[in-house]
């Protein structure tokens, strides 16, 4: 039998969201943070480019603001945009204050008026992104790791996959999660239980994510009663590195913001075929064009090209992008990078408001697993870590409310029941269910997609989750198979919410409704239907 814990509240993801949260909760809170590896394996961590957020006099809130609408391509919902938008400057100066390094003006002596050096990426009418070099992601996840260790509330579990939700009465008192050093499944009880366990795009088969974004708190939160919300919306960074050896390396937009031109193999520039903004458009119309100019010449790649900046800039600005490609043998300074589109973002998720709350009492969501209106139809890039962070700010207030009039139940949640399960000697049907919903969905539920093509993925996820439902029930539960059943439920919640969308809007393009609605309208999916 697994182990009892209980905390005042239960955080899972050890990301951008899940950490700021903890440190952004009052000191007195005991607080647990689950996760199955370190920040290391977080999508935070892998973040290149870095944050946006309104820090130059020339810019505004209104036109970052604005900016993130035109990029929603009408489903933002504006309230979540202003209050994402709004809290961007005093974001940054909490980091700054915990002792993130973003990198500063060279140009500017820094005893004297020190300013942030700020980026341009595609779909940004200002440079307004803030970074630390082109990992700005492994900056902002190292200092509040660190952070979170050193406090005395919090406890980090590592090596723990969550299991399910316990919900009691419609309020949610705890999670099962799998120890997967004793192989046992231990039961955290706690007040409020907020997922910050990313998105899912491990459900294609290609993916700038491949350590995490298991789908685990949409599929989760979906077995306990929550709605879902646009997880049509799957955005593909246009640029991945292309090679044998790279395993989904992601190539920073920063790049195309700094000058670099997306070439086909003969050379020839063609991005300004598509969009009057080039190589700055945003990424769906981006990685649609590259998707089209491989398919239209049946090659592997496109290339992007920086090499008009000097050898020392490169390595200053981009040293991470640098490095690697020189490990590859690609000496960005001189050559071509090749380049392809990967699932990187899921733009939908669990509907929340604007506390991160979800349909369930005491139940919470925040990042990318979660559905705030931010987004709509397509995630502006670098808005990301700035959502993360914005509503772990605004998660942790209303937490710190709702615990005053619901504190932690004398109740015992039950313990995990594995009494009619045993060990499983078929594991390798695992890994073909798994390689299978891989393909099926970057095959038919990619960058474009058709009627028909849908229907074949609905009728394959069906048969597979019949399956996995039939392992699940009698076997003990692993890692592998916890995430492929997770895997499975948010690939079907992606094909019905595809299949309802009758236009062609933002990532969400279909050749059989290839122009869009007068009227924009979110996909909502409710277990209850």
């Amino acid at each position: 039998m697994g182990a009892y814990f209980s905390h005042d509240v239960v955080i899972i993801g050890r990301g951008a969201a899940g950490l700021a949260l903890a440190l952004r909760l009052p000191q007195t809170m005991r607080i647990a943070v689950l996760s199955k590896g370190d920040v290391t394996q977080s999508s935070t961590y892998w973040a290149q480019g870095g944050m946006a957020a309104v820090l130059h006099a020339r810019d505004s809130v209104e036109s970052h603001v604005e900016d993130t609408l035109n990029a929603g391509a009408g489903l933002c919902h504006e309230d979540a945009v202003e209050l994402t938008v709004s809290h961007s400057r005093g974001t940054v100066e909490w980091l700054a204050s915990l002792g993130v390094d973003f990198d500063l003006r060279e140009d500017i002596d820094p005893t004297q008026s020190p300013e942030y050096h700020l980026a341009k990426e595609g779909g940004h009418s200002h440079r307004r992104i803030v970074h630390a070099a082109d990992r700005t992601g492994g900056a902002i996840g190292e200092v509040l790791e660190r952070r979170a260790m050193n406090a005395a509330n919090i406890e980090l579990f590592t090596g723990r996959a969550a299991v399910d939700l316990v919900v009691d009465n419609g309020v949610c008192r705890g999670i099962y999660a799998l120890d997967q050093q004793s192989d046992q499944v231990d039961v955290f009880a706690s007040g409020a239980v907020v997922l910050a366990s990313g998105g899912a795009s491990k459900v294609y088969l290609y993916t700038s994510n491949p350590d995490g974004a298991s789908g685990d708190g949409i599929a989760m939160a979906w077995r306990a009663g929550c709605r879902v919300a646009n997880l049509e919306f799957n955005q593909f960074h246009p640029t991945c590195l292309f090679h044998p050896e790279a395993k989904s390396f992601l190539v920073t937009e920063a790049l195309r913001g700094e000058g670099a031109k997306l070439l086909l193999p003969d050379g020839q520039r063609f991005m300004p075929r598509f969009d009057d903004r080039a190589e700055l458009a945003p990424r769906d119309i981006v990685a649609r064009a590259i998707d089209h100019e491989m398919k239209r010449l049946g090659v592997d790649c496109v290339y992007l090209d920086i090499s008009h900046q000097s050898r020392e800039f490169l390595h200053t600005h981009f040293p991470t992008v640098y490095e690697r490609c020189l490990s590859f043998g690609i000496d960005m300074s001189r050559e071509r990078i090749p380049v392809v589109p990967a699932a990187h973002n899921t733009c939908g998720g669990i509907v929340v408001d604007s506390h991160g709350r979800s349909d369930v009492a005491g139940q919470y969501a925040i990042g990318e697993c979660s559905y705030t209106g931010l987004h709509g139809a397509n995630r502006m890039a670098s808005n990301s870590l700035l959502e993360c962070l914005v509503y772990a700010q605004t998660a942790a207030e209303h937490i710190e409310s709702f615990l005053v009039r619901h504190p932690v139940s004398d109740k015992r949640p039950p313990a995990w029941d594995e009494s009619q399960v045993t060990d499983s000697d078929e594991d390798v049907v695992i890994s073909h269910n798994w390689d299978e919903l891989r393909r099926f969905m970057w095959d038919y539920v990619g960058i474009v997609r058709t009627n028909k093509r849908l229907e074949r993925a609905l009728h394959r996820v069906d048969l597979l989750a019949r399956e996995i439902h039939d392992y699940y029930s009698n076997y003990k539960v692993s890692n592998d198979l916890l995430e492929l059943r997770n895997l499975t439920t948010v690939a079907w919640l992606i094909i019905r919410c595809a299949m309802a969308r009758r236009e062609s809007r933002g990532l969400h393009y279909t050749l059989d409704y290839p122009d869009l609605l007068s009227e924009a309208r979110d996909t909502v999916l409710s277990p209850s239907d």
